[in-house]
Order: C-alpha cells, then structure tokens, then sequence
C-alpha cells in the first residue's frame, strides 16, 4: 500500500504537513490480520507510542510543535487536551504508561480512561471528540506497522479496534473494542537509534475487513523484562485512504528531538571490601517539564547491582537501566531526584558522570 498519496476523495482535505512529515508518519503502519502473531529473533525495545496509525498524544504533539520548541496546538480536540492537562504531556507523548501495569486491560484500566492507560497526567486525551486528528485507512489493507521506540526494552504488543457502530463522541470503554486483538506482535525488530523520532519497530500485516467510518486501533505495549505497560489511541477512519493523517496543523520539523534533557551525576557514598553503595542525582536541564526519566550505565566486570532504591532497574549483562519511580519521575526544569544503589564485587566505580534520557 502507498502510504504517502492525496486523502480519497474530493471532500477531504489535503494534508498540510510538510513531506518529511508525511515520511516519517509512514514509517509508522497499523497492524495485521484477526489473531495473527508475529514473531521475530531481534528484541523489541522502547519507551514510545504508535506512529502509524499515529496515537493522539504523537499527532497533537505534531500539531501544536512550534519551530521554536513552544506548543501552541491549533487542532480543537488537542487544544482541549492542553487545557485539562497542560503542555507537558506534549512534550512527553512517549510516555502514557503504568509502571505497575503488567499488561492487565479491562478491570485494571478505568472506563473512559483507555486513551491515558489510567495515567493522571493525560487526562486530557481521555475526552471524547469527533475532531482528533486522524490517519485514514482501507479496511483489510495489507500496510506496514511501526511504533517508536524511545528507549530500550523487551516486549509485545496487543491491539485492538472498536467494533461496529462505534461513536467516537461516546465516553471510551473497555465494551466498545473487540473482545480480542486482531493483532499480537512478539518481539519486533528495531529500526534506528532509540531516543529519537525516527527510532522504531516495525511489522507488516493486514487491517481488520468489514470496516467502515470512525474507529479507534488501540495498543497495549507490555515490556516482559518489568511490569510497565504503555497504552494508546490512535484515531482513524476506514474510508479508502492509504495512511494520509487529516486534522493537524503545519507541524515544527518532525525529526528535532523533544527539547526536554536531562543529566545524571554519581558518587559513592560508602565502600568496604567487595562492594560500594552510589547516589545518582538526575537534574531536568532543560526548560519544559518532564514526566520521566531514564538512566543507563555499564558496571565494571565482576560487579552487580545488590540492591536498588527510588527507582525500577533491569539488567542485561553488566548494563544497567533505571527508569524512575511512580513519584519522582515528573521533574520541573532546574528539579532534581535520586536513586540509590548496591553493588557487590571489588573495584569500585570512579564513573561521575551517565547517560541520562527524558522517558
């Protein structure tokens, strides 16, 4: 299918993003046939969201990034968004997640909360609106699917479209998607570097047949190295298109990383024969809120993490990742948190400065 073609029919308005938009929204397809499973050898790894078909939070972000970093949404339904919850879950479209969800769905996730996963800082794309910006489709289409991938963690998809008769004006619950997903992706391969727009997974499949007008593809993204699972909506209408996106506004250059940053410095705070305790303090250097954070550092041979605290770890090897804990992970610019760690094994760690990321 070419993902890149004028909207069908004469009625619909032409896309107004920029080309480079237009490529990188198509990288990002839907997702194959009823039941089907995908399963590849590579790991799956990311903090992210769906970008093709686009999820609100990514489209809204597109629609109201200014090229000087500011957000100003133009589209009535992400403008709504912004006014119940703020700008900082634009900047952090990657990052509608529960840390405790351990991909539980329905009885685990609110009615009328799908849209956020239940996570109160986006709220405000839990309205119910006939104006989000939406990606038009072909009703058993064969497409490609692609989801960003922002950070680095193994783990499947499910996903899931509304059934028949679907009213996108009605408050969304868990009774209006099909019982099951037409979809469950193992472990798809990662394209590019995570930590950028362009990073992704990606899979080929066929849309759901015998549908027609407004729907909601809704994915779930449970990591299988933690309990954290992502949530999303993307709008769409079966109307013959080829992955057009209609309801935005010229978008900033789609490509710019989120301008949030952050750094992470440290120190040991006692050591005694094999092993240390450390301190990280992780500081928002930038200056837009965040929701999130990550780090990640390399331990010298023969050491491990003991024991971890003010933070969720997960290991591969000597590599440690640590993303924040439900209540110091949303920082100010200039706020800092910090986590605290164990290691056992001699040696020590004279390391000051990690990589740290916004997630």
């Amino acid at each position: 299918m070419n993902l890149i073609s004028k909207a069908p029919g004469p009625a619909r308005p032409l896309l107004r993003a920029r080309t480079l938009f237009l490529l990188l929204v198509s990288l990002l397809a839907t997702v194959p046939a009823l039941t089907l499973i995908v399963t590849t050898g590579a790991p799956a790894q990311a903090h992210g969201t769906p970008m093709k078909p686009g999820s609100r939070t990514f489209l809204c972000w597109q629609d109201a990034l200014t090229d000087t970093g500011e957000i100003k949404p133009v589209n009535p339904a992400c403008r709504a968004a912004q006014q119940v919850s703020g700008t900082t879950p634009f900047y952090n479209w990657f990052s509608v997640l529960r840390s405790d969800g351990a991909g539980r769905t329905r009885g685990f996730v609110p009615d009328g909360a799908l849209c956020s996963g239940g996570n109160a800082n986006f709220t405000g794309f839990d309205q119910p609106r006939a104006d989000w910006p939406v990606t038009h489709l072909t009703s058993g289409a064969t497409v490609d699917f692609s989801y960003n991938a922002w950070a680095a963690h193994p783990g499947w998809f499910r996903v899931y479209v509304t059934k028949d008769g679907f009213d996108p004006t009605r408050t969304l619950t868990w009774d209006a998607l099909e019982d099951q997903p037409f979809l469950t992706v193992d472990h798809p391969p990662l394209n590019g570097t995570p930590g950028t727009v362009e990073a992704n997974y990606s899979w080929t499949g066929r849309l759901p047949a015998g549908k027609s007008g407004r729907h909601i593809v809704y994915m779930v993204w449970q990591r299988s190295d933690s309990q954290e699972t992502f949530y999303s909506c993307s709008d769409v209408v079966f109307d013959g298109g080829n992955g057009e996106v209609t309801g935005i506004h010229e978008p900033g250059n789609p490509t710019d990383p989120v301008p949030g940053t952050c750094s992470a410095t440290r120190r040991t705070t006692g050591s005694w024969s094999g092993g240390y305790q450390s301190e990280v303090t992780v500081t928002n250097t930038g200056d837009v809120p965040m929701l999130g954070w990550m780090v990640d550092w390399t331990l010298p041979a023969g050491q491990k993490v003991d024991s971890l605290w003010s933070g969720n770890a997960t290991y591969d090897g000597q590599d440690v990742m640590v993303h924040n804990a439900d209540w110091n992970g949303a920082l100010a610019p200039g706020q800092s948190a910090t986590f605290g760690y164990v290691v056992t094994g001699s040696g020590g760690d004279g390391t000051t400065g990690l990589p740290c990321r916004v997630g």
